[in-house]
């Protein structure tokens, strides 16, 4: 009863009996429901004010000659380092063949882990002590050697010290290196033979590159590329190999900066090549974003979807270029997502109409449960006197 008697004194809807105030039981209990409502309903009111939310707007992209940065980062568990090559072309006409700048490899092993590499090996190969001289004979007074680059220098002092350095220049006048034992400085590296021992390796190519902010594509293919007759080709013949394995794990594509909430569907992408022969196309579609977190802050960078597909050699045609490529175009719509907090106003008018609401509607069920029970009451005591 004692208990009872307290609880009765939590009722905060006090009943005007005639000149005095009587608290009920059911008032109590609706006072207690009523206020663990309130502190909820504050708390729920208070994490949302303290919370960003994130409006989207879409206008038309008017930016001109922007520069597009793409992240990449390919493992190809089947492909050796030595073989593989990066290209980036786009509708205006400007290329970057065999992309060097900010482009890392790592050899991996047959169990994906990595080789010798305690740190990012660059694409270029490192040079030999002593090159073949381009004129032959003995050195005289003075004298450096200079390498020969068997027909393909572009000046008389060009020299060419490494098989890196002669494959270069094969690839700017369009030839393709067919037998490297041919050539002294890749029969002194052990060309064929580095690509012998490397057979079974795996590479992982990542970094960056910037090309122009127009449709284009990138794509990862064996060989060093080069143009003849207007035409992309590899030299592929200096591999001794009609099929290459181009299975592939993805781990990151992304077109610019990250930026919170991003989804790139290419992330963690794997694909298992089943044929000797064809070439994997992913066509993307990229969307120019500004993200501005609530600190103003702006970050300018792009999402984009994507489709794929596996194209198998043809009977009766020729092999087209094995290779992954990614061709990307870009949208004309731009997004822009900005965070904000709501008001401080906005919140205090939500808690005063908690408060208001729910005190409001607890009085109502609170004279609602009295005035029955007063009723049944009297109804009981109507039936005992007859």
């Amino acid at each position: 009863m004692q208990a009872l008697n307290k609880l009765r004194q939590l009722d905060q809807y006090p009943k005007i009996n005639e000149d005095f105030y009587s608290r009920t039981l059911s008032g109590g209990l609706i006072t207690i429901v009523s206020s663990v409502l309130m502190i909820l309903l504050f708390f729920s009111e208070l994490r949302l004010f303290l919370s960003v939310e994130k409006s989207s707007e879409l206008v038309v992209d008017t930016a001109r000659g922007e520069v597009l940065q793409i992240n990449v980062n390919v493992t190809f568990p089947a492909l050796a380092c030595s073989v593989v090559s990066l290209d980036a072309m786009d509708i205006s006409g400007e290329q970057h063949l065999d992309v060097k700048h900010n482009i890392y490899k790592k050899r991996l092993d047959s169990t994906g882990l990595i080789l010798d590499a305690p740190k990012p090996d660059a694409i270029n190969q490192p040079k030999i002590e002593k090159p073949l001289q381009k004129h032959g004979g003995r050195l005289e007074h003075n004298e450096t050697y200079c390498g020969s680059c068997f027909g393909a220098e572009t000046a008389d002092d060009e020299c060419c010290n490494s098989c890196e350095e002669v494959r270069e220049a094969y690839r700017k006048k369009g030839w393709a290196v067919t037998n490297p034992d041919l050539i002294d400085q890749c029969k002194r590296e052990g060309f064929l033979q580095k690509i012998k021992e490397e057979e079974g390796e795996g590479c992982n190519v990542y970094g960056s590159l910037e090309v122009n902010k127009v449709a284009g594509n990138f794509h990862f293919a064996p060989g060093k590329s080069f143009q003849q007759s207007n035409m992309h080709v590899h030299d592929l013949l200096a591999f001794g190999k009609d099929s290459f394995n181009l299975s592939h794990t993805i781990k990151e594509i992304s077109f610019g900066a990250h930026f919170p909430g991003v989804v790139n569907p290419l992330d963690r992408v794997e694909r298992i090549q089943e044929t000797p022969h064809g070439i994997y196309q992913y066509f993307i579609k990229v969307v120019p974003t500004v993200y501005t977190d609530i600190r103003g802050r702006r970050i300018v960078s792009n999402q984009f979807s994507v489709t794929d597909h596996f194209k198998e050699k043809e009977p009766g045609k020729a092999q087209s270029l094995p290779g992954v490529f990614f061709f990307y175009d870009l949208s004309p719509i731009k997004v822009k997502f900005t965070e904000r907090r709501t008001s401080f106003f906005h919140f205090l008018t939500n808690v005063c109409a908690i408060v208001g609401g729910v005190f409001t509607v607890a009085g109502i069920i609170d004279a609602f449960v009295y005035h029955g029970q007063r009723a049944i009451r009297k109804k009981i005591d109507l039936g005992k006197h007859r």
